[in-house]
Parts: C-alpha cells; sequence; structure tokens
C-alpha cells in the first residue's frame, strides 16, 4: 500500500523518520511531505494557505498508481480531509493522528500566536497539559531546534469542502489525548467539533494515550497503530 504521510504544524517530512522504516518493513510504501512554505525556516511562506497544502497532497496522490491511504497528524488531518473531498475515489482510507476532520468552514487553529504574519512553535505554556505528556525536556529540545514556522494562513483559512463522497472513505481514529470513550460520548452529544466523524459511514478508534506527538514520543507504539489502521483496509 501507498502510504502518504501529513505531518502537523512546525514539522516537515522527517517528523515521520521512526516511523517510516517499520511501515516500508512491513511491505508498504511511504511518502512523508513536506507541505509549502515548510521546506527551512528561511522559506518564502507569506502568500501558502491552507489550500495550498491540500494542493501539494492532491498532487501526491495523482503522482501514484492504485489507492492511497492517508496519514495526518494534528493539523495534517484537515489537510488529509480536503483531500479525501477532491479525490474521494482514490483514497482507501484516512488515519487521524491526534486529530480528526474538519468540516467546512472550520479552521485548524486561530488562536496561535501569530510572529511577523506567521506562527512559530511557541512556548510550551500555551499548550495544555494533555497535549504535553511524555514529551520530556530532551523531546521538547529536540521539537524546538527542528520545528518550522507554519504558514498563518494554513491556520486561519476555512475549510472547503464540497463532495459528500468523502464520507464513504473509511477512517481510524488514532486517540492519544483523548480515549475514543470520549470521542464518542462527543459524538452522542453532537459535539460541533465531531460533526464530521459522526456522518463517515466506517470509523475504526485505536487508543494510544500519550501528548500530541506520539511520533516523537511513542514511535514505536504509533507505527503498530498505523500498521494495524491500514491492515483494517
Amino acid at each position: 500500500m501507498d502510504i502518504i504521510l501529513i505531518p502537523g504544524f512546525w514539522l516537515d517530512a522527517s517528523s515521520w523518520s521512526e516511523i517510516t522504516p517499520a511501515l516500508e518493513k512491513a511491505g508498504h510504501r511511504t511518502h512523508p511531505l513536506t507541505l509549502p512554505g515548510m521546506e527551512s525556516r528561511d522559506a518564502d511562506r507569506s502568500g501558502i494557505g491552507l489550500r495550498d497544502h491540500v494542493d501539494a497532497v492532491a498532487a501526491a496522490v495523482d503522482a501514484i498508481d492504485g489507492p492511497v491511504v492517508l496519514v495526518g497528524h494534528s493539523g495534517g488531518g484537515a489537510v488529509a480531509h480536503a483531500v479525501a473531498d477532491a479525490r474521494p475515489d482514490r483514497i482507501d482510507q484516512v488515519i487521524y493522528v491526534d486529530s480528526a476532520p474538519l468540516g467546512p468552514g472550520g479552521v485548524i487553529n486561530d488562536e496561535l500566536p501569530v510572529v511577523d504574519g506567521e506562527i512559530p512553535l511557541p512556548d510550551w505554556n500555551v499548550f495544555e497539559d494533555e497535549d504535553l505528556v511524555d514529551l520530556d525536556d530532551e523531546l521538547r529540545e529536540a521539537f524546538r531546534a527542528r520545528s518550522i514556522p507554519t504558514p498563518k494562513n494554513v491556520a486561519f483559512d476555512k475549510q472547503v469542502l464540497g463532495d459528500e463522497r468523502r464520507f464513504d472513505v473509511p477512517i481510524t481514529l488514532i486517540c492519544c489525548e483523548f480515549g475514543s470513550a470520549m470521542v464518542r460520548t462527543w459524538i452522542e452529544q453532537g459535539v460541533p467539533f465531531v460533526k464530521e466523524i459522526a456522518t463517515v459511514k466506517d470509523v475504526a478508534y485505536i487508543d494510544l494515550p500519550t501528548g500530541h506527538w506520539p511520533q516523537f514520543t511513542k514511535p514505536a507504539e504509533l507505527t503498530e497503530a498505523i500498521l494495524s489502521a491500514v491492515g483494517r483496509a
């Protein structure tokens, strides 16, 4: 299976480096992406918006023959969902890593602090305690050293969707900060954040208790979770 790995904010393709070897050993072809504007700290990202990231991933899908699995971490999940909307007949499954499909009109996060028109990795006190579980001082230092500012408009632009066939694409949620039981409760309560999940016809859950960055805090366990999710497809 061809697996496209979409990083979240502040990260590039290298953030999947502890995940890809085992996926490839299991016989899959991996395509970790560096999205537009995330090539380096010095890259020009002033004109980059959410649609640019969606289009880049859609182009990666178009370059592959046959079905594709998308894996989206954090804000990359919103991108993956938009690509499932744009290419519903090409996506075998979307796997959300501590993420969820973002519905039309939603934004990924317009509360992050903007500096000079972009969003650098903020101070740790900006994040919730649940985000930082297992992210010890050494991992935090390494994360900050590799971090790249995210284009402001990627976080602030509204999600644009138009093809309800996206709900036919199976999804798996790898639940880290909040367990699957909590997500199911939100669905039962009709919480707007999970409306898209509630409409998808085929949803599976894998619990992986840790913080928001399991590719750093529990890479082996995340790899197993991805393999399990791909296997169900």
